[in-house]
């Protein structure tokens, strides 16, 4: 097994690789092999830090590392950093290559002064590389209420005393929405390979209406494509035939899902007034697909 840096000749195996192992992980299909062939380009990216993994002759892990910042209370930008997609062929997961692959890559950023990370995981395995919750270092998730303790938002401070008393909001670098800000561009290059099938399953992370917010769980909830194939941004009641069933702007929209309060109320632990829910909708419309500016 050896570890070095990505190289130009490396590419479009890393990309099948990184695609191979994240599709229907986190969501239905993926979209991590077209933000990093995105990404290379970015001024956020690190060559420094993109490391594959070799063993014989296949590359068989990937890992990447970004700029990020953190927004202070008092409205400043504080410079930190992420990692990711960081991806492992299926043929290979669960026998130890992955936290060797990113063992080498902290000690590498560190050695480079990197302080702090942020990142977006399952705790269970990156726990054993040193993470915990980030809201024990004060630092919020910013698509999450401040107050919440996101179990998925993760950090952690490669030099002791870099990050310190602060408090702030992580913002995660723009680049890894490319998908979402060119899904057309996105639909051509996800074209170039081999079909696969998107699907529902276990373990994937909350899917929601990219317009109203409902949940998705199952293909019936969903939109549909001008091809009548499933569309899995956007539900039933919002998107059919390629085309958004209601002409509306997101305050009207808020309004409309106001009436579902009774609904919405029997799933949370305590009752939300018609106007709460609207101010809580308020809070997260904006960062759904069909209102993010």
């Amino acid at each position: 097994m050896n570890i070095r840096l990505e190289q130009p000749q490396d590419y479009r195996e890393v990309e099948n690789l990184t695609r191979e192992a994240f599709w229907n992980v986190y969501r239905p299909g993926c979209t991590e092999h077209y933000v990093l062939n995105q990404f290379r380009n970015n001024p956020d990216f690190i060559p420094e830090l993109d490391f594959v993994m070799i063993e014989g002759e296949k590359i068989i892990g990937h890992v990447m590392f970004s700029k990020a910042e953190i927004i202070l209370d008092d409205g400043t930008a504080f410079p930190s950093w992420t990692f990711g997609p960081i991806s492992i062929h299926p043929d290979y997961k669960r026998k130890g290559y992955g936290l060797k692959l990113l063992q080498y890559a902290l000690e590498k950023a560190r050695e480079m002064g990197i302080g702090l990370l942020q990142m977006e995981g399952n705790i269970e395995f990156y726990k054993h590389a040193g993470f915990d919750l980030a809201s024990k270092m004060n630092i919020h998730y910013h698509a999450e209420p401040r107050e919440s303790e996101v179990p998925y938002f993760l950090a952690q401070e490669l030099i002791p005393g870099y990050w310190g008393n602060r408090e702030g909001t992580y913002c995660p670098p723009k680049g890894y929405f490319v998908a979402d800000e060119n899904p057309e561009a996105f639909e051509a290059y996800e074209a170039t390979f081999p079909k696969k099938e998107k699907a529902f399953q276990e373990g994937q992370l909350p899917q929601f209406c990219q317009s109203c917010g409902m949940p998705l769980t199952k293909n019936e909830d969903c939109g549909t494509n001008a091809d009548g194939s499933t569309n899995y941004n956007y539900c039933q009641y919002c998107y059919k035939d390629g085309h958004f069933l209601q002409d509306c702007t997101m305050d009207e929209m808020i309004e409309h899902c106001s009436q579902f309060v009774d609904e919405v109320n029997k799933q949370m632990p305590k009752p939300m007034t018609k106007e709460e829910y609207k101010d809580m909708m308020r809070g997260f419309f904006p960062m759904l697909k069909r209102w993010r500016r």
